[in-house]
């Protein structure tokens, strides 16, 4: 389908742009790219834009299935509608993203774009599934006021378009569009972390909410980005799940139906720091930094470049593949971005998600060369990784780590 296709050829049009702001920033001789942030930005966009090609369907039919049974009015099509539905998306989403930083249950899911301490066109990607469902549910209004489900995709489709470019600090202040649209100049603002600059500019593509509803700050001290504390990790795992445990652990603690709403419905910041100090320390098990060595870059580098590739064949070729392709192809995909989170934070336990990837990777090959010869093959190389597993494991962490960690 020809929307599916649009959505691979963004994965390198979006590359090409980031490509492009390093190499501006780096000529200029700024430091806005980390490596590991890099990777953990791009990991969550590439988790992201995966779980899409599941998901875009059914949200499409939940907005058709709005505004076929529910929508108070069905509006003519035409250039006042249009005009009426940009500013009532770009609304809704003001208030979206404004609850999602005032309310716990929604920052759970939108938190994990806040986290990177960089600020450039890779922050843009870091967006969950969990918090395309819920936003899903804001614009759920939209198709209820009575505007078609297949006009809604096209000026959604703007809105997860033109924040990538809102996301840099490479391009300085606008000048007259200051006071009209969303510049990065206002949404490094709102990705800072400096105490006068928390919960300002929510605006996606228009400023003028923000400055309607008092939530507009400008631009003055230097920013600081990521969280007011920040999540000293790069694991795939614990960026989507850190918030959401803090407040199971909050809940679990409040006393009463009142209390245990308040975590639910209350404001990020009642929550007991304690509970991240606890599950760091039970979960996360964090180590003293340790730079990334040369293996480790290169072999990071090699399997994100790869993770992006399969991206852009899956969501090409979606209409060609079997589910069961499907299947292996993402799940191979995200052990690799668990595993590449896993190796930045050096853990012993990466080494079973590369007999993992190697499972699935032998899996796919009996099943699209099902004959004699590859089951040999298959038998004869699971025979030696299995025998070999402590010396080949050794050998691993000796390159990947410049150590044997056991």
């Amino acid at each position: 389908m020809a929307h599916q296709k649009f959505f691979a050829y963004a994965v390198p049009l979006f590359l090409f742009f980031i490509a492009l702001e390093y190499v501006y920033t780096k000529r200029r001789g700024k430091n806005y790219f980390q490596f590991a942030e890099t990777v953990a930005n791009l990991n969550v966009g590439i988790a992201e834009r995966l779980l899409d090609v599941f998901t875009i369907i059914p949200f499409y039919y939940f907005f058709d299935y709005v505004y076929t049974h529910y929508a108070f009015f069905h509006f003519k099509i035409g250039p006042l509608a249009y005009l009426f539905l940009f500013l009532l998306t770009d609304f809704v989403w003001y208030w979206y993203h404004r609850l999602a930083h005032e309310v716990n249950v929604f920052w759970a899911v939108h938190v994990v774009h806040h986290q990177s301490d960089d600020f450039n066109y890779t922050v843009s990607a870091r967006i969950t599934v969990f918090q395309s469902v819920v936003r899903c549910l804001f614009w759920a209004a939209l198709p209820l006021m009575g505007f078609p489900p297949h006009i809604i995709a096209t000026f959604l489709l703007i809105h997860g378009i033109y924040p990538f470019f809102t996301h840099t600090q490479a391009i300085g202040k606008l000048g007259w569009l200051e006071y009209i649209i969303v510049t990065p100049s206002h949404h490094r603002v709102h990705h800072s972390s400096n105490p006068e600059y928390l919960d300002k500019n929510y605006g996606d593509m228009l400023i003028i909410w923000d400055k309607i509803f008092g939530t507009f700050i400008e631009e003055k001290d230097e920013p600081i980005y990521g969280l007011t504390k920040s999540l000293n990790s790069h694991s795939f795992l614990w960026q989507h799940f850190h918030y959401i445990l803090e407040l199971i652990l909050a809940f679990r603690s409040a006393e009463g139906i009142k209390a245990k709403t308040a975590v639910i419905f209350g404001r990020p910041d009642t929550v007991d720091p304690r509970y991240r100090l606890y599950l760091e320390k039970r979960l996360l098990n964090i180590r003293p930094s340790v730079p990334t060595t040369n293996g480790m870059r290169v072999y990071i580098s090699v399997q994100t470049a790869i993770s992006l590739i399969l991206l852009f064949c899956l969501i090409y070729w979606i209409d060609s593949l079997s589910f069961v392709q499907s299947l292996l192809l993402s799940t191979f995909i995200v052990v690799s971005l668990i595993n590449s989170g896993a190796i930045m934070e050096q853990r012993n336990w990466i080494f079973y998600l590369e007999y993992l990837r190697m499972v699935i990777l032998l899996t796919a090959t009996w099943l699209y060369f099902p004959n004699m010869l590859t089951g040999t093959s298959i038998l004869l190389l699971s025979v030696i990784l299995i025998y070999f597993f402590k010396p080949i494991k050794k050998r691993y962490f000796a390159l990947m780590y410049q150590t044997a960690l056991g």
